[in-house]
């Protein structure tokens, strides 16, 4: 059986919603014949201390530059995100990353700006995500 791909992949969240992005995290662990790497901002990283705007932004360049694949909660919190526009603009514009957005379970509103960017918009279901990263990764 040939080895299993190692998918680097940051997931961009709030920690507002932190709960959510643990949910991914265990999606993800527990997911059968998958492999992956978390480039996502800990709660306790120091990036969330940067000295300013440009610090910040160059650290989670440096978080993004390696992935094959951004995750995006597209609930609608996300378009109030200070941060989310330049997270779309690093994975897009600067790096051309694929971007799959997850859509909140049961949501009835979601974040346009998220998925107006991504290249696949999933459910809130771990075989629709881990398919998305697999179809989409670079």
């Amino acid at each position: 059986m040939p080895a299993l791909a190692n998918y680097r992949l940051f997931i961009s969240h709030s920690w507002t919603y932190g709960d959510a992005y643990e949910k991914l995290v265990s999606f993800f662990n527990q997911h059968p014949n998958f492999k992956w790497t978390d480039y996502s901002v800990p709660e306790n990283d120091p990036i969330h201390n940067a000295p300013n705007q440009t610090a910040l932004y160059n650290a989670i360049k440096d978080q993004i530059s390696p992935v094959n694949c951004v995750i995006m909660l597209a609930g609608v919190y996300s378009t109030y995100s200070k941060w989310i526009n330049k997270e779309i603009e690093i994975s897009k514009q600067v790096f051309s990353k694929p971007i799959v957005a997850v859509e909140p379970w049961a949501s009835e509103k979601t974040s346009k700006i998220v998925k107006d960017n991504a290249d696949a918009i999933v459910k809130w279901q771990s075989s629709s995500i881990v398919e998305a990263i697999r179809k989409y990764s670079i």
